[in-house]
């Protein structure tokens, strides 16, 4: 076998992964390699004889398993976005051998007597605030992984652990195979009220997918939406949306149903396990809600106004079909289509029109270009970078003539790469001896097409990652267990959400929302009914997102969750709030890939909302300067929020940035739902 690239130290610019050496059968080995590794390094602190003391514990522990941290930064990744069946067999193989690992070290008795040692004596440490604050994370990420359980309890604890890290592997890998299984390959008569960009798209589509007929669409979000919004054929968004609708939970090979409700389950004991009441107070504990209680508040007072604004637009969409003279009743693959004859409508706004103005490539010019005006960056391209896809492009970020980062651009859809939009890193920032910089991706799924048009909503998504990447490239701390967006996940929204604020700044949208033929800025008429149609259809979109977060908040609060039948529970959940029927959840339970494949969002999809009354109310302090660029307020947003990590408590970052605590009130106006 060639040489292992692992193994070796990475000539490449900026020692980025050398992705066109690396082949499936080095991970194997390399895991092997870096546990072996790792596993040394920590008996080594384990078994110091020197008395416990900051450097040789828990620096040391930030220092240890740097192999296993290159290892898993490339493969997590390429198993997301450019997977393969070898990649995924790997993928279950290592799931539950990952997990054991972390449980040997969170449960070893004798190493977390060292960690706990030294938080009990923090006040005469001397600590400096980065310090005590890491110290802290460390202590409680061992008592919350059960360091301080019987010895029983804690063999339970890791066989808990070990099935949940293969339960959400092979969750992501069952809607993942389900949405490569299902293709609408289409005529061309089957592409009417489709506009040009949407028929190219779908040519492509076909293209990559080799269907027996011209066009195609998929079950990916950027492909079925259009098709919902603009097709004229009923029966075909019917079979679109259901399939769509019916990944995961399709009773096939590829069904989450069974894996739900042991997931479920299994979170429950382990709570239990831990002394809390239920698996959402356990996950909560360590968020800046605290409490599922404080959470399903936030929840309860944004439902009812957004509920009522939903039926009033559910009644105008059912008048619009009766005025077509059809009898039919409204039903959910209706909805976008009809929702986008009544915009034209009211405010004679049509998505075709806009599209043309948001390129893809002009949009990411303008994220360069936000960012630059806010923080001072520089954005240069580089050919040179090794990357894992030929879609995928890298730039060199810096400030000053300084190296900053990397970062990689991986924008189009493919069947390799699992649905939805996310940021990641190959590696994350820290300064533990020697400074790190970090190498960081945005992937999304745009449909591909010549040039790559955007929808409002899709340029709104680039910008929300975008926002995530500049909280891990513009990292500034010293421990990598604080880095970047290392941070409560109620909290971690706010650098995403909060710089979709800027791509309705007339100074992004004059200068690069521009015509893909003609060149020329969008006119000011069009870009005002743009923003005065802003929170149209604003009940469906939070309707659709809250039915989720409901669901998921309802599975993580049961106390006995021994006989769950996934299916029947979320209608229970949406009868009980009074979902209307012709809305469907923004994610199913069955492909619900943000709570089921791992812990990251579980009981954790409120903290989009919660983050969203975080990032109102923060662009509101630009808005009070009269200035969206105001260079002050950037420092503030800069230095407490993107820089900082999770150095200090979130709450106490918001109010150094802000001043004060939040309010709500700005993110129900900035919904339209204040009044509703």
């Amino acid at each position: 076998m060639p040489k292992n690239p692992f193994f070796e130290e990475w000539s490449t610019p900026f020692a980025a992964p050398p992705f066109g050496r690396i082949k499936p059968e080095h991970f194997p080995p390399a895991y092997e390699r870096a546990l072996s590794a790792h596993k040394q390094e920590v008996a080594r602190i384990r078994q110091d004889k020197d008395a416990p003391s900051f450097a040789n514990s828990i620096v040391a522990l930030e220092e240890s398993g740097q192999l296993l941290r290159r290892v898993e930064g490339v493969f997590s990744n390429l198993a997301s976005a450019d997977t393969s069946d070898a990649l995924q067999d790997i993928e279950r193989d290592m799931a539950p051998v990952l997990a054991k690992h972390w449980n040997e070290i969170h449960l070893d008795a004798e190493l977390f007597a060292r960690v706990d040692n030294l938080f009990a004596r923090k006040a005469e440490l001397a600590l400096a605030s980065e310090e005590l604050r890491v110290l802290e994370r460390y202590h409680l990420d061992f008592v919350r992984a059960g360091a301080k359980l019987d010895p029983a309890k804690k063999e339970r604890l890791a066989q808990i652990t070990e099935r949940l890290a293969l339960l959400g592997t092979e969750f992501g890998q069952n809607v993942l195979a389900d949405e490569q299984d299902y293709v609408l390959a289409l005529n061309k008569e089957d592409l009417a009220g489709l506009p040009q960009d949407a028929i190219a798209a779908a040519a492509e589509t076909a293209k990559a997918r080799q269907t027996d007929k011209p066009y195609a669409v998929t079950t990916s979000r950027s492909s079925v939406e259009p098709f919902l919004q603009f097709s004229t054929r009923r029966d075909l968004r019917e079979k679109l949306f259901r399939a769509w609708m019916a990944r995961g939970g399709n009773g096939n090979a590829h069904d989450n149903t069974a894996a739900i409700a042991e997931t479920v389950k299994l979170r429950a004991e382990r709570a239990k396990l831990l002394g809390y009441k239920t698996f959402a107070d356990y996950k909560l504990a360590d968020s800046m809600a605290k409490t599922p209680a404080a959470a399903r508040a936030l929840l309860d007072r944004v439902w009812q106004p957004a509920r009522k604004r939903a039926l009033e637009e559910r009644d105008a969409l059912q008048a619009l079909v009766a005025e077509e003279g059809a009898n039919f009743k409204l039903a959910a693959w209706d909805w976008r289509y009809y929702a986008e004859k009544l915009r034209k409508a009211r405010y004679d706004l049509d998505e075709a029109e806009i599209r043309p103005y948001f390129q893809l490539d002009k949009m990411v010019e303008a994220a360069f270009y936000t960012a630059r005006r806010l923080f001072g960056l520089s954005f240069a391209e580089r050919k040179d970078i090794p990357i894992y896809h030929p879609d995928v492009r890298a730039w060199d970020i810096s400030r000053d003539g300084k190296h900053l980062g990397l970062f990689f651009g991986d924008y189009f859809a493919r069947a390799s790469k699992r649905g939805g939009a996310w940021m990641s890193s190959f590696r994350e920032q820290e300064n533990l001896g020697r400074a790190v910089t970090p190498l960081i991706v945005n992937v999304c799924n745009f449909p591909k097409a010549n040039p790559a048009l955007l929808s409002f909503d899709e340029a709104k998504t680039l910008f929300h990652e975008f926002g995530h990447a500049l909280h891990g490239l513009l990292s500034n701390v010293r421990f990598p267990r604080l880095a970047g967006t290392s941070v409560a996940t109620d909290f971690v929204e706010l650098p995403s959400q909060i710089f979709e604020h800027w791509l309705e700044e007339p100074a992004v949208v004059e200068r690069f929302a521009v015509h893909h033929q003609t060149g020329k800025s969008m006119p000011k008429a069009l870009l005002e009914k743009l923003i005065a149609a802003r929170n149209f259809n604003q009940g469906f979109a939070t309707v659709e997102f809250l039915a989720s977060a409901f669901v998921d908040m309802d599975f993580h609060a049961l106390e006995d969750a021994s006989t769950v039948d996934p299916e029947q529970f979320q209608r229970a959940t949406l009868a009980k709030i009074g979902m209307p029927q012709e809305i469907a959840m923004r994610h199913a339970s069955a492909h619900f890939l943000h709570i089921f494949t791992g812990d990251g969002y579980s009981a954790g999809y409120y903290s989009y909302l919660w983050s969203e009354v975080l990032d109102a109310d923060g662009f509101k302090a630009f808005q009070e300067k009269g200035d969206a660029f105001d260079p002050a307020t950037a420092k503030k947003l800069h230095d407490f929020v993107y820089s900082a990590g999770g150095t200090r408590d979130y709450a106490e970052a918001f109010r150094l940035f802000r001043g004060r605590d939040p309010d709500v009130e700005a993110m129900l106006e900035g919904r339209g739902l204040k009044a509703a």
